[in-house]
């Protein structure tokens, strides 16, 4: 397995990304994948593993960092802008379609956490992605609405919206608008804000667990109205007659969103769960990523074909 350093462009943003081939890359085209990473979160870190680990079982790999987001370009740094996440995947399968090592009638996207929903909603609008699969289904907007357990008081969503607008006014005055903070400073602070969940999140992104430098720890107020009335499911219904596979945790707080997304699917689709596993327990844990990765292997190696 080799590792390249790439870029592409989607949208006229210079997007990041690397690209892992099998050891036998020269006897290709292969299938290919493109492998998107969780909100905040960077190439280097699950979406990287998950990349790296579909790579040595012969499958052509992608993991890109978000536009606005990580080594990729744009401004404001830290949006988070659905409709640009989506256009990064479709611009994503569109670099592919161009290398050698690539078969383009046999791509797929995988997408983790954030990208679980962007995943499905860029396959739903894209036909030559074949096949998708997600591991710990997030949809922001349902995430920021809702709250990860889909309990959220709808105050506090209307609170930050208040916030991006008075942020908007500000940038429109010339002034700071500030940034919307995305972790608190201590563990017992995120327990208090989000449970379990909330701990397992501060402890993959900030501490040494799964901490990078370029991770983001904050997003442009501009993220909490574009979020506001997206829907990152509303396209599933698009994706049959092709196949969907979401891989999530039986302890995972968010699990409520792949059960809707796997509700609205009109073609094949599975919901296939983890035992004993969190959301945040399928970024780096080996015990569940090897199962998720035996299971992601043997869908993909259906839907795509084996590597030749």
């Amino acid at each position: 397995m080799a590792r390249f350093s790439v870029t592409f462009d989607s949208a006229g943003i210079d997007i990041a990304a690397h690209l892992y081939t099998p050891e036998r890359a020269g006897s290709g085209p292969w299938p290919a994948l493109v492998v998107g990473h969780p909100g905040t979160g960077v190439k280097e870190q699950t979406s990287g593993t998950y990349a790296r680990l579909m790579a040595e079982r012969g499958f052509v790999t992608l993991a890109f960092d978000a536009a606005r987001q990580g080594e990729s370009g744009g401004l404001p740094r830290g949006l988070e802008d659905p409709a640009q996440r989506v256009e990064d995947f479709k611009a994503a399968v569109s670099y592919l379609t161009t290398r050698d090592e690539v078969d383009a009638e046999r791509i797929g996207l995988l997408g983790v956490c954030a990208s679980g929903g962007y995943s499905l909603a860029a396959t739903g609008g894209d036909h030559r992605v074949r096949a998708v699969a997600t591991v710990s289904t997030a949809d922001p907007s349902r995430q920021f609405r809702l709250g990860a357990d889909g309990g959220q008081d709808p105050a506090v969503f209307q609170a930050m919206l208040d916030a991006a607008g008075q942020a908007r006014t500000a940038a429109a005055r010339g002034t700071d608008p500030g940034v919307m903070t995305m972790f608190p400073e201590t563990a017992e602070q995120a327990r208090a804000l989000g449970g379990e969940h909330g701990v397992e999140g501060f402890e993959y992104y900030c501490t040494s667990r799964g901490e990078h430098e370029r991770s983001a720890k904050f997003l442009a107020w501009e993220s909490i109205d574009k979020l506001a009335f997206y829907d990152a499911f509303f396209a599933v219904p698009l994706i049959g007659p092709r196949p969907m596979l979401q891989i999530i945790g039986d302890r995972a707080v968010t699990a409520w969103m792949a059960v809707e997304a796997h509700q609205r699917a009109t073609g094949s689709a599975e919901l296939y769960r983890i035992e004993g596993a969190s959301h945040v327990d399928l970024y780096d844990k080996k015990e569940y990523i090897d199962e998720a990765v035996d299971k992601l292997a043997d869908y993909f190696t259906t839907h795509l074909g084996a590597a030749s």
